[in-house]
């Protein structure tokens, strides 16, 4: 039987792929025995061992409890994950995912919390298009995405402030179709009772606060961490003397952004400029 080598070095899904056979073959256990005990096909497993499919956290899961090996496939398939996005960013999520409140500000697209599934598949293949990330990176951003929304919608839910440059709601992603829902997502969001909503309209000019994407988020015992990023690097920062004048920054965008219903009011235009 001819089976194809990875070299675990070469990445983190390979690393698990390879390691995944290894413990299987250890065992003298089939894919279709791993499978009666997982609850996954052979041929899905198959494709996990030869890195033709990334792991997720609830087939890692299974596999451990499979195996008897506690969390290490459930640990290796974090690092999967996090191999696609900028340093800082994993260990952010673990924070926004308990947050009690959030702040985004988002400059060209939407920011990844307010996302639609079509609009956000629509900028992770345009990545995958340029040749910025592969499919299985795109896929790994998606799930990581899905979790994080669910996060937020969980009880008690964090308070969440948005802030979008007039530039995320102008920019068509994905097409008429794709941007028509990600706006009327938006005109929902504006309505939860636990959000604002405000966009920064282009006349701002030079009294806008931020240049580059900032999230600010409030944990339960009132510790403050702030994440940004540019194209290649993600910072994140505890210290409160670096994240108090980003919080000042964030109450004074707030006060020259326009209004939540005059936002609003911007987002219904711009669905109808939406036209094809």
């Amino acid at each position: 039987m001819n089976r194809k080598e990875l070299d675990p070095q070469s990445s983190a899904s390979a690393a698990f792929g390879e390691h995944l056979r290894r413990t299987r073959d250890e065992r003298g256990w089939t894919q279709d025995d791993l499978a009666e005990h997982t609850g996954y096909s052979g041929t899905h497993i198959s494709a996990v061992e030869t890195d033709r499919k990334p792991p997720t956290l609830r087939f890692a899961n299974r596999v451990d409890k499979a195996f008897g090996t506690g969390e290490k496939f459930e640990r290796m398939c974090r690092s999967v994950r996090n191999a696609a996005l900028l340093e800082g960013f994993p260990e952010f999520v673990g924070h926004e995912m308990r947050a009690a409140e959030i702040r985004l500000f988002e400059l060209g697209i939407i920011p990844g919390l307010l996302q639609t599934a079509g609009y956000a598949a629509a900028i992770t293949m345009g990545a995958v298009r340029r040749g910025a990330i592969t499919e299985q990176q795109a896929e790994e951003r998606l799930a990581l995405l899905a979790d994080r929304q669910a996060a937020i919608a969980r009880t008690p839910t964090p308070l969440i402030y948005a802030v979008l440059d007039e530039s995320c709601i102008r920019r068509r992603v994905g097409g008429a179709g794709v941007m028509a829902a990600q706006l009327d997502q938006l005109a929902a969001f504006a309505e939860l009772p636990n959000t604002v909503f405000q966009v920064a309209p282009y006349d701002l000019g030079e009294r806008r606060a931020f240049d580059l994407p900032v999230t600010l988020v409030i944990l339960p015992d009132r510790t403050h961490v702030a994440y940004s990023e540019s194209a290649q690097q993600g910072r994140l920062e505890r210290d409160i003397d670096f994240v108090q004048p980003l919080l000042t920054a964030y109450h004074q965008l707030q006060a020259e952004a326009l209004s939540q219903a005059a936002s609003v009011a911007m987002v219904q235009d711009a669905l109808k400029g939406n036209s094809p």
